[in-house]
């Protein structure tokens, strides 16, 4: 019988979906952890237009498409993939939202090198965007350990933001962030990485954990607009 390939190469696009063995005869929605796979209506590459099923999106004939928590009348588009990786964590959104109305949007972690370079452009397009942002260069003094600043800012945030970049690969052997750490964060469905300048596949060579995850990638959309499509995802309208 066919294996699946996601845990050790990670589904982070149509193309690594349609790749897989056990999956491209299949269709799949949303994952919550490191294997754990929710049955869904998965389009397969090259389908253009279909609508998705349980994951809430609708289609662009000929184009990208719109998630259903994308107002109306929206320019950004999506790609199936992420589609379905972010649809648990707007999930999340709504749920801390309701709960805690008075989080911040999203919390963003980076590695040192990056706090004035990469990390702050992301910071401020977000800030532009509408995204209250709990900024490790602002809210946490200097030395702070990674699992630390990631709990204190999920704490007090909705969900997550990991900017994966050279640095941050050189830090997270030395953080000594371990799997099971980083299973438990990714389980509850509150931390997307953003691979900037670099790949998925080198992230997988640190962490394969984090790697599972998909999330966004600067290789396919530029920072602007993966600050737009953030803003969209944890826009609660009225």
């Amino acid at each position: 019988m066919a294996q699946c390939t996601a845990p050790v190469r990670g589904h982070h696009s149509a193309a690594a979906a349609a790749a897989c063995p056990a999956c491209r005869h299949r269709s799949y929605g949303g994952y919550s952890s490191y294997s754990g796979y929710t049955p869904s209506s998965y389009p397969s590459p090259g389908s253009g237009g279909s609508s998705y099923g349980s994951n809430g999106s609708s289609s662009r004939s000929g184009g990208g498409s719109r998630p259903r928590w994308s107002r109306a009348g929206s320019s950004v588009s999506y790609t199936p993939a992420q589609i379905v990786s972010l649809t648990p964590v707007r999930q999340v959104v709504e749920t801390r939202a309701a709960q805690q109305p008075d989080l911040r949007d999203v919390f963003l972690c980076h590695a040192w090198d990056d706090r004035q370079e990469s990390a702050k452009e992301l910071h401020d397009l977000l800030v532009a965007a509408g995204v209250k942002v709990w900024f490790s260069e602002k809210d946490l003094g200097l030395g702070v350990p990674m699992m630390r600043a990631i709990d204190k800012g999920l704490a007090n945030s909705k969900i997550g933001l990991v900017l994966v970049t050279p640095a941050l690969l050189t830090r997270l052997p030395k953080e000594g962030v371990a799997d099971k750490e980083l299973s438990a964060l990714l389980a509850r469905n509150q931390l997307v990485p953003i691979v900037h300048k670099t790949t998925y596949d080198a992230l997988r060579n640190v962490s394969p954990m984090l790697a599972s995850r998909s999330g966004l990638d600067t290789a396919e959309d530029s920072m602007t607009v993966v600050a737009k499509k953030i803003a969209e995802l944890v826009a609660i309208y009225a």
